[in-house]
């Protein structure tokens, strides 16, 4: 074994020989090793180059990565600004609508209530041309003044004679009446409240034209009536001048 080895030293050593004497025969041998070696050493500094040139594109790709991460990061700070201002944007937009509704229906409530205090009317008995007496009757009987000028608030009703105070104030009516003079039928009537006459308007005589006529204030709750009441036995005339008339109109509401 021992042998074996010393045998393998001593023809590695001859060969070596061999070598340098056969380098030492060939310069162009000589040129080519150094060539070699000289492109051996590029390729070193070379691949050192590239691993330097490696190297600082994985510093830059950390540093984009790292911006990068800020901008998500101030992005999601952002987003949940605006989510949190959103939200909040919502509950305003929400507690506005909820104000725009209450105040409609303020508004509704103030207009039902300003129309109902728009209350205001005249009418005379005859409508469409017609002329001629009312009365006498052997009854007090309500005047039906059909001929309506003004019904604002709708409060009088021209088929019943009628008028139904629609809110709680102070009213004012007067009533005209025209007739002919007679000697057992005056023209008389009077304005009653609720079934209670008031205020009465009378002329009684045998000839001519009579023309009696009466106002009143009266304080009315919601629902109270007043109409014109002929007395019995009494009579009226009307023309399509219009000569006997009942109005009213709501003062100011309480």
């Amino acid at each position: 074994m021992m042998l074996r080895m010393e045998i393998t030293m001593l023809l590695s050593l001859l060969l070596l020989i061999h070598s340098l004497s056969t380098a030492q025969l060939q310069p162009d041998s000589n040129n080519e090793v150094i060539s070699h070696l000289r492109q051996t050493e590029s390729q070193a500094a070379g691949a050192g180059n590239l691993s330097d040139n490696q190297q600082t594109c994985a510093q830059d790709i950390h540093a984009v990565l790292r911006e990068m991460s800020a901008s998500l990061a101030a992005l999601k700070v952002g987003m949940e600004y605006l989510q949190r201002d959103n939200e909040a944007k919502t509950e305003e937009l929400d507690l506005l609508k909820q104000q725009y509704q209450e105040q409609v229906t303020k508004v509704r409530r103030l207009e039902q209530q300003y129309q109902g205090k728009q209350v205001a009317f005249s009418a005379s008995v005859f409508a469409g041309g017609a002329q001629g007496y009312v009365g006498p009757f052997n009854t007090d009987t309500v005047l039906v003044f059909r001929h309506v000028a003004t019904n604002t608030g709708n409060a009088y009703n021209p088929h019943t004679g009628i008028f139904f105070a629609p809110v709680r104030g102070v009213y004012h009516f007067e009533f005209y009446l025209h007739g002919h003079g007679h000697a057992s039928h005056p023209t008389a009537a009077s304005l009653v409240k609720n079934g209670q006459q008031i205020f009465t308007a009378f002329e009684g005589q045998a000839s001519f034209s009579v023309n009696p006529s009466n106002g009143v204030i009266l304080h009315l709750e919601s629902g109270d009536v007043v109409f014109v009441r002929l007395w019995r036995n009494a009579r009226i005339y009307d023309t399509v001048d219009h000569h006997t008339t009942f109005s009213g109109h709501l003062l100011f509401p309480m």
